[in-house]
């Protein structure tokens, strides 16, 4: 998988990560852009070297914020970014916006398919938010996940 133009990898030395690793990509803002998501991610944290576990908590987390920025807003895209620095990844994904509410954590009954992904991102990050985005339009929704690189 090539890297995103618009967003070049930084900082690779050797097999030692120097100064940030980032990457961005953005999908149309339909439901088969989840998959595609999830799969951008794990190529690029395991070209990286980043541990198994911290993959899968980030594919897992993509996938949920992907999904609520799909489901729930107006956007036409959904962007998503990758930002290593020392022992915490962040994903951040943005959305265009269009809804008056923003995304929070919501009980949902033992018979619901579905609003438990916020609850997930709370329960695998060091801490996660949401902020206006640039353009004051959309927002961006954002997560840090601790990680190791893979020995």
């Amino acid at each position: 998988m090539a890297p995103s133009p618009d967003a070049p990898l930084l900082g690779r030395r050797g097999s030692s990560l120097a100064g940030r690793l980032q990457d961005a990509f953005h999908f149309p803002a339909l439901n088969t852009s989840v998959a595609e998501a999830r799969r951008r991610v794990l190529a690029r944290l395991q070209e990286w070297g980043i541990d198994e576990m911290a993959c899968d908590d980030a594919q897992l987390v993509v996938s949920e914020l992907f999904t609520n920025a799909v489901r729930h807003t107006d956007s036409d895209k959904v962007s998503c970014q990758l930002r290593i620095s020392g022992a915490a990844l962040r994903i951040e994904v943005t959305d265009q916006g269009h809804t008056p509410t923003e995304p929070r954590v919501r009980c949902s009954g033992a018979d619901e398919e579905s609003g438990r992904g916020l609850l997930l991102v709370g329960a695998l990050s060091q801490a996660w938010g949401v902020r206006p985005d640039d353009s004051g339009r959309g927002r961006v929704v954002w997560a840090d996940l601790p990680h190791r690189c893979a020995p």
